[in-house]
């Protein structure tokens, strides 16, 4: 890791946030920086939605999409270094498909939603369109949960990319649109919409499509953020939630912090404690995804604001910090599952089968969950994000008690997605690398389930096994990922040549770590993941 990344990622600020997640380290720690390094998390946070919780911390909202459980939450105390502290959504109980009972989800779930904290009686809201057709709303008393969902709108009521507001009289307003964007009234206790009213479109800036949509209020005067995808930020104002509203380019096309990022683009508006306004976006930066960076905004005499480059014009790879640094827990650890539940670290490719795993005695049990020769068929695949520019994943595994025709491994997860793991047929255990397991980018149907590289026969007697994945998730990148294995632990032998990643967009989702387990002849193996270090 680079030393101008080190500062953001420390031990845990349990004590004084007063964090619920298992096994950390309750020191609380304190530091003075004058500048600060983008991005601020470099892990796949897109779509972020970022506001003042009721302690004075802030508070980001992020989509994961098709991942379970659902709309992942991050806390911060300096808008600089975060932590996972839950997710909005606990299961994404959308139909049969999120469970890949019946089809599959990907590409669907929770995107572009909002999140605010209502003092007037103390609830947290999330709210957010899912699969095109319907709103859900979901409350909390604690933003660390526990959520439940309080409101599904009528079909056809998509708040597509939408913010929340919460005006100075507690009415509650949702800003949302593609193309066409509209303000909605929520009812008083935010859970039905009472009215509806269309307040600009893309073409009144000349544009095809606008999307990412926020909205504030500040000095008397309603703002809505939005953009055109790829490459301009608008900031639009208006005397009244209902417009007319002017608009003006806040960031146009600019220059990415990270080399071959894309132009940061769609996020949100911050007021510090100190008072001054921050933007935070997201970088463009496949094959690791879409990474949050921040940047400062002054309000000019016309009362809209203007973003601050670098001296290059460029959003800059460091500014002034905004506030005294609060160091958290070290995005890179290793988790050796000493709890009874899992962190928030950890995402299931769709909903899991909840009875074909456990957590505790340090460990999680994977039982095989389904018959396929599929992997993106397969439930109950555990995933977590790659950090940085160079992510290695280190799983130690226990598969004594896998079955004739069970199939595990350590992924490198995503529509094209590589693997090293063990096969078993009979009494036969083959060691494999795997490469171009595929989907298609219409459906998202499989179009191959790999093909075996390279194999090796070193099976340890006791059956227990390291596996590595180490990648190059730079956007520009070779955008290898290299796979290799250990019977010790300490000594690892490359398995296979490396494999190259995909970056297009179109799956949206940067590459995971993903840890599987399934069947091909019939159910009742299992494996145990006994630790996992993310460096």
């Amino acid at each position: 890791m680079q030393a101008k990344y080190l500062f953001l990622f420390y031990g845990l600020l349990q004590a004084s946030l007063g964090s619920k997640l298992p096994n950390v380290d309750t020191n609380s720690i304190q530091k003075r920086a004058d500048t600060f390094q983008n991005p601020v998390v470099y892990e796949d946070f897109a779509d972020n939605d970022v506001s003042v919780g009721p302690d004075g911390l802030y508070y980001f909202s992020a989509s994961n999409m098709h991942y379970s459980p659902g709309a992942p939450i991050l806390r911060s105390a300096d808008l600089v270094n975060w932590e996972f502290i839950g997710h909005s959504v606990p299961t994404l109980d959308f139909g049969e498909k999120y469970n890949l009972t019946n089809g599959h989800a990907y590409r669907g779930g929770t995107w572009a939603s909002t999140m605010r904290f209502r003092e007037s009686n103390g609830l947290w809201y999330w709210i957010g369109c899912v699969d095109f057709w319907y709103t859900y709303i979901y409350t909390a008393k604690d933003v660390s949960g526990p959520w439940t969902r309080a409101a599904v709108l009528p079909g056809g009521t998509c708040y597509y990319d939408c913010g929340l507001l919460i005006d100075d009289d507690d009415t509650m307003y949702v800003v949302y649109g593609s193309t066409d964007v509209s303000v909605a009234q929520l009812s008083t206790d935010g859970l039905s919409q009472v009215e509806s009213k269309h307040v600009f479109s893309a073409s009144d800036v000349g544009k095809d499509g606008i999307e990412g949509n926020r909205i504030y209020k500040k000095d008397g005067f309603y703002y809505i953020l939005d953009d055109h995808p790829g490459d301009i930020t608008y900031i639009w104002k208006s005397e009244s939630p209902w417009g007319p509203y002017k608009s003006k380019i806040l960031v146009d096309n600019v220059k990415s912090p990270l080399a071959g990022g894309g132009a940061p683009h769609q996020g949100s508006l911050i007021q510090a404690s100190t008072g001054d306004w921050y933007y935070m976006s997201f970088t463009w930066a496949y094959p690791n995804g879409r990474i949050p960076v921040l940047a400062p905004v002054q309000w000019e005499d016309d009362g809209f604001p203007s973003f601050v480059t670098d001296g290059a014009g460029g959003w800059g790879s460091s500014y002034p910090a905004p506030l005294p640094v609060k160091t958290v827990r070290d995005w890179t650890r290793t988790d050796i599952f000493d709890g009874n539940s899992l962190s928030p670290d950890w995402e299931w490719n769709h909903n899991p089968d909840e009875t074909k795993y456990s957590v505790g005695d340090g460990g999680v049990t994977l039982s095989t969950a389904t018959i396929t020769s599929d992997l993106y068929a397969a439930r109950n695949t555990l995933t977590h994000r790659v950090h940085g520019e160079f992510p290695v994943g280190t799983l130690q595994v226990d598969f004594s008690k896998m079955a004739d025709g069970d199939r595990f491994g350590l992924a490198a997860f995503r529509d094209r997605t590589a693997y090293i793991g063990i096969h078993r047929d009979g009494q036969d255990y083959t060691l494999a690398t795997v490469h171009n397991l595929t989907q298609e980018e219409s459906a998202w149907n499989t179009t191959s389930n790999g093909t075996i590289i390279a194999t090796a026969t070193e099976i340890p007697s006791d059956k227990t096994i390291w596996l590595r994945a180490s990648l190059d998730a730079r956007a520009s990148g070779s955008y290898a990922a290299n796979f290799s294995y250990s019977v010790d632990g300490e000594k690892f032998t490359q398995l296979g040549t490396p494999y190259a990643m995909q970056t297009n967009w179109a799956y949206f989702m940067g590459y995971r770590f993903g840890i599987f387990n399934y069947a091909t002849k019939e159910l009742g193996g299992s494996i145990r993941a006994l630790s996992f270090t993310s460096a």
